[in-house]
């Protein structure tokens, strides 16, 4: 059976990022009543493209080449990776933005670069959906 999108993995977390991105801009929509494509784009909120993208590159190379393929160690250490520094290293960093912020008495650097683990297990899910409907199709 040939499917496009097992074909070339890259489609895989594309195709996730496009929907993780279109979903955030929906819930933002809803939450604040207007449309916000910066924030959609931006690095917080619910979910998380950084591990719907991740997640879902993981889920398509398991289903496309199992898990004990030794390359398979290296793309979850990656995404754990991506995944932690989505919740604490960019949260301390927005922290860090924060004081700068109010040192220099003007907004000059960005404050909400981080996720909740609520989001990011939300995206991580995203992800995992989005690559097995892939491979079924």
């Amino acid at each position: 059976m040939y499917n496009t999108f097992y074909e070339t993995l890259i489609l895989v977390p594309a195709v996730t990022f496009v929907f993780s991105v279109v979903i955030k801009g929906l819930l933002i929509k809803v939450a604040s009543g207007k449309w916000n494509l910066e924030r959609s784009l931006g690095s917080w909120w619910m979910p998380s493209v950084h591990s719907s993208v991740v997640v879902s590159l993981a889920t398509a190379f398991a289903l496309k080449y199992g898990i004990h393929h030794d390359l398979f160690a290296i793309v979850m250490w990656f995404t754990g990776i991506i995944i932690y520094d989505a919740i604490n290293v960019r949260y301390e960093a927005g922290l860090h933005a924060k004081l700068i912020n109010e040192r220099l008495g003007e907004k000059r650097l960005k404050e909400s670069l981080w996720h909740l683990p609520s989001e990011a297990f939300a995206g991580s899910l995203l992800g995992i959906i989005v690559a097995v409907i892939l491979f079924y199709i």
